[in-house]
């Protein structure tokens, strides 16, 4: 096969991975026009539409998710190679790809990557925050980020930070009206600031455990959010109570700003993993930044 039919099947790949003519010209650095008018000649030299196209997504056919399927390893095992050959280079290079959620990229990968990053001119990081499970391998990512308890059992975990708490809080002026929830059920007769992530495809119940028992309380209230600033911001305002990671409410606890509630109710538990396929092959810049990531305790 000619390397003009290479770079055809790798084009049809990305667009078909990122299910956009827009996304996939910016990755390859082509114009969108161009990239049509390639997917197009591919789909006429095998005489079957490839791609489904409408004014605001792109989707494979039958045809094209089986091509996709089929070439799309294969391009990865290439690129993978490639990337292992970079031992051979004097200085680490490359780039790495994270998907991760917000509250782990500010407080563990951001400072991380100040261990390593002023060392390594050569290496590049792009971190993606992303609320959802991402398939990592399906959308082109050498790594995520998810709490220990999510990581799939055929995935490489690698602890990146400490143990975890929830905190409950709510402003002094709400609890002046309101009396403070001495069991996770009583939550259910207070106005709760709500999370909403696209993992659990609805609204997230609150999650506690206690002397080995485990509850979980859906709650209600006027506010739906899925950002930890907009929760934090909102209890502060007396609007409502809020479920976050602890570390990230303990300054307005700390100044009288919060008041925490049910704090029995949250114990510990195992906190970020950076993860990523058995079979990757671990090129020099990916080892430096796992090794730099790696939580000590």
């Amino acid at each position: 096969m000619s390397n003009e039919n290479f770079n055809v099947l790798a084009a049809f790949a990305v667009v078909a991975r990122e299910r956009s003519f827009t996304r996939a010209a910016a990755q390859l650095g082509v114009s969108q026009s161009a990239l049509s008018q390639t997917v197009k000649g591919l789909e006429a030299r095998l005489g079957m539409r490839l791609l489904t196209r409408t004014t605001r997504s792109v989707a494979p056919t039958e045809a094209g998710e089986r091509l996709l399927n089929s070439v799309a390893p294969r391009f990865e095992e290439i690129e993978q190679e490639l990337a292992a050959m970079s031992v051979l280079r004097e200085k680490p290079a490359g780039t790495i790809r994270i998907t991760a959620g917000e509250h782990p990229a500010m407080t563990v990968l951001q400072a991380g990557l100040v261990r390593f990053l002023l060392d390594y001119p050569d290496i590049h990081v792009e971190i993606i925050v992303d609320y959802g499970l991402t398939d990592i391998v399906a959308e082109g990512f050498d790594a995520g980020v998810r709490l220990g308890e999510q990581v799939a059992k055929d995935m490489v975990a690698v602890r990146i930070g400490p143990d975890m708490r929830m905190a409950v809080v709510g402003s002094p002026a709400y609890f002046e009206k309101h009396p403070q929830p001495q069991t996770p059920q009583e939550l259910t007769a207070h106005n709760c600031i709500n999370i909403r992530l696209p993992t659990y495809g609805g609204l997230f119940p609150w999650e506690f455990d206690k002397d080995g028992r485990e509850v979980k309380v859906r709650v209600e209230g006027q506010l739906v959010f899925n950002n930890v600033a907009l929760r934090l911001n909102s209890a502060l305002a007396g609007l409502g109570l809020a479920y976050m990671p602890e570390d990230q409410a303990l300054d307005q606890i700390n100044a009288g700003r919060l008041v925490r509630v049910l704090e029995d109710w949250c114990e510990p538990f195992p906190g970020y993993h950076l993860y990523y396929p058995s079979r990757r092959h671990a090129s020099p810049a990916f080892a430096i930044m796992v090794d730099a990531l790696r939580y000590r305790g």
